[in-house]
């Protein structure tokens, strides 16, 4: 099955490869984008390009008019050190800026709306590790608040305005494309310090832990998010996916594996104090989204390593 899907973030890291996933499946493609922080560069060719903020009248009238029967929404402010400084100015694009869309979605007769959530910070500190969907919810950052709060909204107005909403929750998402400037792609800031001959900087003693996905399966479960009968209940959790590997790296694995995959054995670091608002330990169950979305993680960690190192390599040449 394939129609008509709007991606927002689609010239960002995470929305471009879905953006390219949604065309290979034979899909029509609208991104939207302020290129606040995606790039031109990145929207793949066949896909046909709006420029606008997700807060703005044009963004809803999009969506409202397009005929779409896909939304895919990944344009965030995705910072978590950013939604600690800036606690409204996180909610104002995170919250508002998706019930924006939502409306707009709701006018238009848009069929499904899919939300990129957070299973990294929705559920804080689990106790459980790998993470069902149906943890608890304890965020720990405003960030996660916002996504958390985003799942709540996109509940209540796909029952109100007449569509379907599918939140995916995702572990630590990496791949080509992704920003080594922003806090939130660590394999990237490793990657591109190694590359400058930078010791890698690690904050806290180095053992809290993180599930890696790579962007391309992430892309590959949206496709599917998009296709499949749409789980039913009125749990916030019903139409809910961690998409993940279910492993726990740790910082000092990471920071290993990314020198040895660049030949660098025993790279050089540095210890950071550890910053307010992270957590300990974070590995998500994925048996539901292999259940219901027919989806696995197909990639080895390494393997996607090697092609964020190749990207970055072309990059600078």
């Amino acid at each position: 099955m394939s129609g008509r899907v709007l991606v927002t973030g689609g010239a960002g890291f995470i929305g471009s490869h879905i953006a390219e996933a949604y065309l290979a499946g034979g899909w029509e493609v609208v991104v939207l984008d302020d290129l606040s922080r995606g790039q031109q560069k990145n929207v793949p060719r066949g896909a046909r390009f709006v420029r606008a903020d997700i807060r703005s009248p044009e963004a809803r009238q999009t969506i409202a008019t397009g005929r779409f029967d896909v939304i895919n929404h990944h344009a965030a402010q995705i910072d978590v050190r950013v939604s600690v400084d800036r606690p409204a100015f996180d909610s104002e694009i995170n919250v508002v800026g998706l019930v924006n869309l939502l409306e707009g979605a709701g006018e238009g007769g848009v069929r499904r709306f899919i939300f990129a959530s957070s299973g990294g910070v929705v559920y804080g500190d689990p106790e459980v590790i790998p993470t069902p969907e149906t943890a608890p919810k304890l965020p720990v950052s405003p960030y996660g608040v916002s996504k958390l709060s985003g799942e709540y909204y996109l509940r209540a107005l796909a029952a109100l305005r007449g569509f379907e909403g599918i939140a995916m929750r995702y572990a630590n998402v990496f791949g080509p494309r992704q920003d080594p400037k922003s806090e939130a792609g660590v394999v990237s800031i490793f990657v591109s310090r190694l590359l400058a001959g930078e010791p890698l900087v690690v904050f806290g003693d180095g053992k809290q832990t993180r599930d890696y996905v790579f962007v391309k399966d992430v892309a590959r479960a949206n496709v599917l998010a998009s296709t499949v009968p749409a789980p039913q209940g009125t749990a916030l959790d019903a139409p809910a996916f961690n998409i993940a590997t279910s492993r726990q790296r740790s910082v000092l694995e990471l920071a290993q594996a990314v020198g040895e995959v660049m030949g660098q054995k025993n790279p050089r670091m540095e210890f950071a104090p550890p910053r307010a608002g992270e957590l300990f330990r974070s590995a998500l169950d994925v048996s539901k989204a292999k259940r219901v979305l027919g989806w696995t993680p197909e990639y080895a960690f390494d393997d996607g390593l090697r092609e964020l190192v190749d990207w970055f390599k072309a990059e600078a040449t």
